[in-house]
């Protein structure tokens, strides 16, 4: 978002540039970020975090009312509850909703719309501070909510690593320093397990499909910086869970135990059983004469090749047929 914000001591507007969802004119903020100078539009506050605070006057809460942020409530409308209720206006749509009955032109209909717009409103605000208290940038934040809606605090709560699966961008670094926010242990279980999967995510890019047991193990020692105890319960925890395969080579004529990542596991599983069927199939691809379908293609583009373009045609043809072909051996 891009927005003009009268700031406390100064005359000219300042021009704020941020992750704000939700944000409408009327409202008060308190920001924390740093000044930047955009070399086309000026100088600009760049929001690092930001708290919605309830306008205090009379004329703020109605610019924040008639904004058409609350469903059911637009300039008329503000106008009128301002003119009854005054500053206690949001204390009233807050606390005793069923006040705003006393206004010319709502009914119950139109205040269980202003209810329910309301408490989305609410519930935004609430997650946004609270995650940009625990570290989280608005940027984030916004992912987080879009993600989890009003269940964002207690799922974050519970087990800020779960970010680290859902929210693209979001890292076991990032996880690590909002649950060292909430006060969870370096050494948790939920942290070693978390990191097993990031670190098997990680090696993924690499191009593992899966990757040594005991090489895992070392690689989250190193990385997690945990006892190789809290690691070993982690991936026994995940394999019960099924995030994880832990699976024995031997059955395969190879050493030792690999593990995967479950997607992994399953998508290796079904190349193999479709490879299987193709190997046992009887059933043979049509044979297609090529000449008939040269003149066909010509007859559909509406120009005929040259011979020197048929054989050029013909040679390629040949070519990529017996490379499927060879493919196809190496693969059965």
């Amino acid at each position: 978002m891009i927005a003009r914000l009268k700031a406390e001591g100064t005359a000219d507007l300042v021009t704020i540039v941020g992750s704000m969802p939700g944000l409408n004119p009327g409202e008060v903020l308190k920001l924390k970020g740093e000044w930047q100078n955009n070399p086309k539009y000026g100088q600009q506050f760049r929001i690092m975090s930001y708290e919605t605070t309830i306008p205090a006057t009379a004329a703020g809460i109605e610019r924040y009312l008639r904004s058409g942020m609350i469903k059911g409530i637009g300039p008329i409308m503000a106008k009128r509850l301002i003119s009854k209720f005054g500053v206690e206006t949001l204390d009233v749509i807050e606390q005793d909703i069923e006040r705003l009955k006393e206004v010319e032109g709502i009914a119950e209909k139109r205040v269980e719309m202003i209810r329910t717009a309301w408490d989305t409103q609410r519930e935004i605000r609430d997650v946004m501070v609270f995650l940009q208290g625990n570290g989280v940038s608005p940027a984030y934040a916004v992912k987080i909510f879009k993600q989890y809606g009003k269940e964002a605090v207690p799922i974050v709560r519970d087990n800020p690593y779960r970010l680290a699966e859902d929210v693209f961008g979001i890292g076991l670094i990032t996880a690590d320093r909002i649950a060292e926010k909430l006060g969870i242990a370096k050494d948790s279980l939920i942290r070693a397990r978390a990191g097993v999967q990031y670190i098997l995510n990680q090696l993924s890019d690499e191009g593992h499909v899966y990757f040594p047991y005991d090489r895992l193990v070392e690689e989250c020692e190193k990385t997690l910086e945990i006892d190789r105890g809290i690691i070993l319960d982690a991936l026994a925890s995940a394999s019960a869970d099924r995030r994880i395969v832990i699976e024995d080579m031997a059955a395969f004529g190879g050493e030792g135990r690999a593990v995967y990542l479950i997607r992994f596991h399953v998508s290796e599983q079904g190349i193999a059983r479709r490879m299987h069927e193709l190997l046992v199939s009887s059933r043979q691809l049509p044979l297609v004469n090529r000449d008939a379908l040269l003149s066909s293609a010509e007859k559909d583009l509406g120009f005929t090749l040259s011979e020197q373009q048929m054989h050029a045609v013909r040679d390629s043809m040949d070519r990529k047929v017996m490379l499927i072909f060879n493919s196809s051996r190496k693969i059965l």
